[in-house]
């Protein structure tokens, strides 16, 4: 059974450091490619971050280029977050999709464009 099992979040001072880390059991996660999404209450889920395993390709939105890096090792990807603001407050998301076999994040990196999700994990930033 594949799972995903988010951990991590918490509630820290703006311009603190947080590592979310994603946990993947029932399938081998270097073959496929891993996104970290959000969402905030009221907003949209919105990609933040996505490594492919194919093709060396890794996507950073741009609010997340320079303060956060995803990274994986063997079964488990992690999302380490820097200069947190008050707006990154969210419900964090590691995702992945073992259907599709291109490992790759450049063919798409929207909700609809991963089959399996975690949980989630609440980060809340407060000035």
């Amino acid at each position: 059974q594949v799972q995903l099992v988010e951990s991590g979040g918490d509630s820290v001072q703006s311009g603190g450091s947080l590592r979310l880390s994603c946990s993947a059991s029932g399938f081998t996660l270097s073959r496929y490619k891993i996104a970290w999404f959000r969402q905030a209450p009221g907003e949209e889920r919105e990609a933040v971050s996505c490594m492919s395993s194919s093709d060396g390709y890794t996507y950073y939105s741009p609010s997340a280029k320079g303060r956060f890096t995803i990274s994986r090792d063997k079964n488990m990807a992690y999302l380490d977050m820097s200069s947190l603001k008050p707006e990154d407050t969210a419900v964090y998301y590691c995702a992945t999709d073992t259907w599709d076999h291109t490992g790759s994040c450049l063919y798409g990196m929207t909700v609809r464009d991963f089959a399996q999700w975690g949980q989630g994990t609440q980060v809340t930033v407060f000035s």
